[in-house]
């Protein structure tokens, strides 16, 4: 009787501490995330604009709450969420419009941008309206942009995130390949359109990515959650051209959002 006393005893002792542990790794975690400051900076591709139900007080900037960094910011609790991400926005527009809320406190800065410096939105209505083969050379000449001017560009951006949010965690996300080759697709651009559109995405992933981690910054590359979900596919998270609201077109919808954007930053948080 006595030894099983004892036994019980130190059962008990332990007990108590595993509880005590858990206890207080699961409040650490929860005070982590109560006191993360989070800021949100970028293009369209983390305003969310494709996805629909806006903000009407973000204007044009199309800001909505199943954009990513809204989704992430209301399951994560932090105790500050500045979003100021704004569709069009090149990377000129970050540094002079977006970088307000950023301070020696903030803990996490996400970030898209550079799609549109590299003339996304031309490419994408060149191919569209016009032949193959303009479609192509405004492919190339926005492949020449990403080599000769917009690493320059993007250097400024991230210095100037750093400048100001001095110890943050800092992710930068990619952009997707918008079709899927082969695909369910019978009409529209050409399949040889299409995968020179796909490889100028993965060139411009690429740019981002090394200019990114120069900085010390996390490229997240969202490519392989968007894998079965592009254009063409039977499932598609991104839209072609919409002319019902044209400037959605090529932007992710809002599972493209919670399915593919929302888990790889969430992986790289």
């Amino acid at each position: 009787m006595k030894l099983s006393r004892i036994a019980a005893f130190s059962s008990s002792l332990l007990l108590t501490a595993v509880l005590a542990l858990t206890g207080a790794s699961a409040a650490q975690a929860a005070q982590q995330a109560e006191s993360l400051d989070y800021v949100a900076l970028g293009d369209s591709y983390s305003s969310g604009l494709g996805a629909g139900n806006y903000d009407s007080a973000s204007g044009a900037c199309k800001r909505t709450p199943r954009a990513y960094p809204a989704r992430w910011a209301a399951s994560h609790s932090p105790s500050t969420f500045a979003f100021t991400a704004c569709a069009g926005a090149r990377t000129g527009d970050v540094t002079a419009g977006q970088l307000g809320p950023l301070s020696p406190s903030t803990d996490l800065v996400s970030l898209t941008v550079g799609g549109n410096d590299a003339g996304f939105a031309d490419v994408m209505t060149t191919c569209v309206t016009q032949s193959e083969s303009a479609c192509l050379a405004r492919i190339a000449e926005a492949r020449a942009y990403v080599d000769s001017t917009l690493p320059g560009k993007l250097d400024s951006v991230y210095a100037a995130i750093r400048a100001r949010a001095t110890t943050a965690h800092v992710v930068v996300l990619g952009y997707p390949r918008f079709y899927k080759l082969n695909g369910s697709c019978v009409a529209g651009l050409t399949e040889r359109e299409r995968a020179a559109i796909n490889d100028a995405s993965d060139y411009l992933n690429t740019a981002t990515a090394k200019r990114a981690a120069d900085h010390g910054y996390t490229f997240a590359q969202v490519t392989p959650a968007f894998t079965g979900h592009e254009i063409c596919s039977s499932a598609p998270w991104l839209h072609s051209v919409k002319w019902s609201n044209i400037g959605e077109s090529y932007h992710p919808t809002a599972a493209g959002q919670s399915g593919g954007y929302l888990p790889v930053f969430t992986s790289a948080a």
